[in-house]
């Protein structure tokens, strides 16, 4: 289970490290830098749909408790590059 504290600290990591909120009902989110995400006491909210500019649309607000596991954009992207090699 993911605390605030832990969502807080890894946001404010130096040097910041993108990585992908997984959530209970199978949805994810991608989290690709510092200002994109906003860690309130029981939620995260999540800019969307950002512009060019990097402005968001519109937010997604998580539930913490729904959290089911966090993962660096990196590692998730060799796991779903290895996983496509070896299907082929």
């Amino acid at each position: 289970m993911f605390t605030a504290q832990q969502l807080k600290q890894r946001m404010n990591a130096h040097p910041f490290k993108p990585f992908r909120i997984c959530m209970s009902d199978g949805k994810s989110y991608e989290v690709t830098n510092h200002d994109m995400a906003f860690v309130k006491r029981n939620a995260v909210e999540i800019g969307m749909d950002l512009d060019p500019s990097g402005l968001a649309e519109f937010f997604a607000e998580c539930a913490i408790i729904h959290i089911t596991r966090i993962e660096d954009l990196e590692s998730a992207k060799r796991t779903q590059s290895q996983d496509a090699g070896a299907a082929s």
